[in-house]
């Protein structure tokens, strides 16, 4: 859906990030397979040692929640039209 995003609106500047809320084992599991980025609002000494697995995978990782421009959460089983419009109608 990301790449789908880009190549629609080459000129827009967001990031993707995916909210694991303080789910530890999400947010490495995240991390692990290197997602552009991780929201973790977890323990600070847990924070600590994720930010550290993050950056060593290239991973952005966030622990204050951004404020939301696309949330795909209630799209989850949504016709990829569906998705595809939301994102196009937050673009351009």
């Amino acid at each position: 859906m990301v790449d789908a995003a880009r190549q629609a609106v080459p000129d827009a500047s967001f990031s993707a990030l995916l909210d694991c809320a303080d789910d530890v084992g999400a947010a490495l599991a995240a991390i692990r397979s290197e997602v552009e980025g991780v929201v973790f609002t977890g323990r600070a000494d847990v924070a600590r040692r994720l930010a550290d697995i993050a950056r060593q995978h290239g991973v952005q990782f966030v622990t204050d929640r951004p404020a939301v421009a696309l949330d795909c959460g209630d799209d989850f089983f949504a016709a990829p039209e569906i998705v595809e419009q939301r994102c196009a109608d937050l673009l351009i």
